[in-house]
């Protein structure tokens, strides 16, 4: 029976992110959102539970990635989209407006690809090679639920969300190194940018709420960036 515990744990992170794409679609991007953070919380303890229980498979593998682009691929898409569509584009001759809110499907796609790109690369043990996709879904739910609002006010504003659509998938598949918050020791040396990561995290959160976590991915991006550049 064990072997089937890890894939029964990555069954619930695609049921959850299955059920986070209803809600997006609802227009609750509060629900939305907290139905991604559980979806990557079940993410997060399959991997750890089929190391723990030394039942790793290839199928496993191929599930997994199968519920992370539901989770963290289709669901913030979804939010996205259902967001744009209550913009109208008025500024736009009818076709072009009309499929306008479906540019938000390129990040699914990217997203697929992504997962695809991290199942054969060998070189992502210990960090990543671009954005992600767990990272890049709790970005757009907290952006939306955040500030939703305030970006719907302005054409400028969203046309921005629309650009940021296509640099974040674009991010997915970026030969970017990125760290990941995995420690061989709990000493300052050799762990220096992640112990700022984290110590800078608390401020954000504490001061901007719910869109302090897209401000926390934002910033993740830009510190792996330039750590990579030194």
């Amino acid at each position: 029976m064990k072997k089937h515990i890890p894939n029964t744990i990555t069954c619930c992170n695609l049921i959850s992110g299955c059920i986070a794409t209803y809600w997006a679609f609802q227009g609750d991007y509060r629900l939305a959102l907290l139905f991604i953070v559980i979806g990557a919380v079940f993410d997060f303890f399959d991997g750890m539970t089929a190391r723990l229980l030394h039942v790793s498979s290839p199928i496993g593998k191929e599930l997994d990635s199968l519920a992370d682009d539901i989770t963290f691929g289709f669901a913030p898409s979804a939010i996205i989209f259902n967001w744009l569509c209550g913009y109208h584009f008025h500024e736009l001759p009818y076709p072009i407006a009309f499929f306008m809110p479906f540019t938000a499907f390129i990040m699914a796609a990217f997203s697929a690809l992504r997962l695809a790109k991290f199942n054969l690369d060998e070189r992502q043990a210990m960090g990543f090679i671009g954005l992600p996709t767990p990272a890049n879904a709790l970005f757009w739910g907290s952006l939306i639920v955040g500030a939703g609002d305030f970006l719907a006010s302005s054409p400028y504003y969203v046309y921005g969300v629309i650009a940021a659509v296509f640099v974040f998938s674009y991010l997915l598949i970026a030969e970017i190194p990125m760290f990941a918050l995995k420690f061989k020791s709990w000493g300052w040396k050799g762990n220096e940018v992640k112990f700022i990561f984290l110590l800078t995290c608390i401020p954000m959160l504490a001061f901007l709420g719910v869109s302090g976590l897209a401000a926390i991915i934002a910033w993740y991006v830009i510190l792996s960036a330039c750590t990579q550049r030194k």
